[in-house]
């Protein structure tokens, strides 16, 4: 009998000793993993595991809470939340990774609003979970990347804009011309415009004058322009304005409206004042036709232009 009781003895003395090591091997691995934990909840990007398509998060980084107080708590107990956050036009972004849909291979790009009531950008490295050939979760990474973002868009305009008068550049212009020449077809009108006297006033007056005007001559071509119209500063004095999509009686119009403008600027400026003269050309098809356009509307300047010298001498 007492074979039998040191038998049993031994067999719970084992079990005691190997549920002790088995403790001790875990206790170590927690050591081990305790500053992993630890760096994750302290990281700024937001982390996530969320169970679909009935949304629910196994875990999300404490790091949400940079869009406001208690938004953990609130995302926790109520995962869709977040398609309160999201961006009207990110919507679908959203709807797609959330049905597998999107290209995982690829960074998402969102804007997420803050408890200021700004969009904010996040770039987002998302990971399917399969389960027997099942979409069954996503794991992923938010970073902020808003100051890329606002850089990006900062080095874009300064690429295609003019910097003195933050109309377009000649870069920008020349690429609506070619993409109209060759991709776009529409009717257009094309209207080239030359400050007259600008050497006089910067010989006279000095470059500062003379920028003042070149600044002044762009808002006024701008102000007049509608929301297709693309006005863009060549060089020195001259610009150059693309029509899309109007007919020929809204190139004149837009013309007699900047003339009206200029008229109405030089009553009340006899210190600056501005002349521009102005050549336009419309065709009711871009394709291969806008080098010729842009030649009829140079060469229509230039003769409004000289006109003008004409009418002078003829005064004189």
């Amino acid at each position: 009998m007492w074979f039998v009781v040191l038998g049993i003895v031994i067999m719970l003395l084992a079990t005691c000793i190997k549920q002790y090591y088995r403790l001790a091997q875990m206790r170590r691995q927690m050591d081990y993993l305790n500053p992993l934990i630890e760096t994750v909840e302290n990281v700024k990007d937001i982390i996530y595991y969320c169970e679909i398509p009935q949304l629910k998060y196994n875990y999300l980084s404490p790091a949400v809470n940079q869009f406001g107080p208690n938004i953990y708590e609130r995302h926790m107990k109520d995962p869709y939340k977040i398609y309160e956050l999201v961006h009207p036009e990110d919507y679908e972004k959203l709807e797609h990774k959330a049905t597998g849909k999107m290209d995982f291979s690829k960074p998402l790009t969102i804007r997420l609003l803050n408890d200021k009531g700004n969009y904010v950008w996040f770039e987002e490295y998302a990971t399917p979970v399969y389960k027997e050939g099942q979409l069954v979760a996503l794991q992923g990474i938010l970073r902020n990347i808003d100051d890329k973002m606002k850089l990006q868009k900062q080095l874009e305009y300064e690429v295609s804009h003019d910097g003195l008068t933050n109309v377009y550049n000649r870069t920008f212009f020349q690429t609506k011309m070619g993409i109209f020449n060759k991709v776009e077809d529409v009717p257009i009108g094309v209207i080239i415009c030359d400050l007259d006297q600008l050497k006089y006033i910067n010989d006279t007056y000095g470059h500062q004058t003379g920028d003042r005007l070149i600044i002044e001559a762009a808002n006024i071509l701008t102000n007049c322009a509608n929301e297709e119209t693309i006005i863009a500063r060549l060089g020195g004095d001259e610009f150059a304005i693309l029509l899309p999509k109007s007919t020929e009686e809204d190139v004149v119009a837009y013309i007699n409206k900047v003339i009206q403008s200029l008229n109405y600027h030089n009553s009340f400026n006899e210190s600056l004042q501005i002349h521009i003269s102005m050549g336009y050309s419309y065709i009711h098809s871009s394709i291969q036709n806008m080098d010729c356009l842009y030649s009829e509307a140079d060469h229509q300047m230039y003769t409004a232009k000289n006109a003008k010298k004409v009418l002078a001498r003829l005064r004189k």
